[in-house]
């Protein structure tokens, strides 16, 4: 039987994705664990897959393992989904689903290579930095945006894990200390610390490459978003 749209059912439609979209995460989310409903849950999936898997690249530095582990935190999302917390916000539970599986995959590299934590980020940054360093500049080249976004994600993986959270949540998604803290579950002040000795360790990776204007960026770390090209 054809659907009789003039009368209605079109309209009704329309007005059943729109409610779904209007939606907040938290109102999708609770959906999903009491209901079961895949719609919501395909809704969340559509809006957090983009800075979930920018998170997974860089964290772990590999553009194909991030697409594994982001489809692996929203299968995580699903399984756990009887364990969130209808009070909290469903961005903190999601950072931190993606972060402990980042951690996890760099420390199972970690292990597999048996290299301390600093040499599995100098390894992994090895591949993005060998070949801009193989050969010397010219006195009047300077870098280009893909280059410095290179040498930014080399410099990016030898800092360590919690560190290296920090500076992508704050700088690249935007998130506000208090938010950051909460996704780590660590006082505020334990954030900026932690802030301020990766900003001074990038500092000193990328002085030598990138020069002065880099560094004055990277200290300008109230500033999130824009600084660091990677």
């Amino acid at each position: 039987m054809v659907p009789d749209w003039d009368n209605g059912m079109r309209p009704a439609r329309f007005a059943a994705l729109r409610s779904l979209f209007a939606i907040s995460d938290e109102q999708a989310m609770w959906r999903v664990q009491m209901q079961e409903d895949e719609a919501a849950f395909a809704q969340l999936v559509r809006r957090w897959e983009g800075p979930i898997q920018r998170l997974c690249t860089r964290m772990t530095g590999d553009a194909h393992r991030a697409e594994d582990l982001t489809q692996e935190t929203f299968a995580r999302v699903f399984a756990k989904r009887k364990d969130y917390q209808p009070n909290g916000k469903f961005s903190t539970w999601l950072w931190r689903i993606a972060l402990n599986l980042c951690c996890d995959e760099w420390r199972r590299r970690q292990r597999r290579h048996e290299l301390s934590l600093d040499d599995t980020g100098r390894e992994a940054a090895a591949s993005v930095l060998d070949q801009l360093t193989a050969r010397e500049p010219a006195p009047d080249e300077s870098l280009d945006g893909q280059e410095r976004g290179a040498l930014v994600r080399g410099a990016l993986l030898q800092l360590p894990e919690t560190h290296r959270a920090v500076l992508v949540l704050r700088h690249y998604e935007n998130l506000k200390f208090r938010e950051i803290a909460a996704v780590l579950d660590v006082p505020e002040g334990t954030v900026k610390s932690r802030m301020a000795d990766a900003l001074t360790k990038m500092s000193q990776l990328l002085k030598p490459m990138l020069g002065h204007e880099l560094l004055k960026n990277l200290k300008t770390q109230n500033e999130p978003k824009g600084h660091l090209t990677i």
